[in-house]
C-alpha cells in the first residue's frame, strides 16, 4: 500500500487552453497550426481535442478550414 506522499508524487496536473486556428489547405493543417501556436505560447502540448470545426465558403468554394481546440499541457 502506498503512503499519501507516494500517491501524491504519482499524480500529474494538467493545464487546458482553448484556441482557434485556421488553414486554407485542410482541417489537418488548421489543427497543426493551432498546436504549434499553443506550444510557442505555453510549452509542451500533451494532447489536443477538436471541440468544433467549420469551413468558410465563398461562391461554393471552401476558402478556409477553422478549428476550435482544447489543448492540454502538463503543468510544471
Amino acid at each position: 500500500m502506498q503512503t499519501a506522499i507516494e500517491q501524491a508524487t504519482n499524480t500529474s496536473v494538467a493545464a487546458i487552453m482553448e484556441i482557434s486556428a485556421s488553414s486554407h489547405d485542410s482541417f489537418e493543417h488548421a489543427v497543426a497550426a493551432g498546436v504549434k501556436r499553443a506550444e510557442q505560447e505555453q510549452g509542451v502540448v500533451k494532447s489536443a481535442w477538436i471541440k468544433d470545426h467549420k469551413v468558410i465558403v465563398t461562391s461554393g468554394e471552401i476558402q478556409e478550414y477553422r478549428v476550435h481546440l482544447k489543448i492540454v499541457f502538463e503543468a510544471n
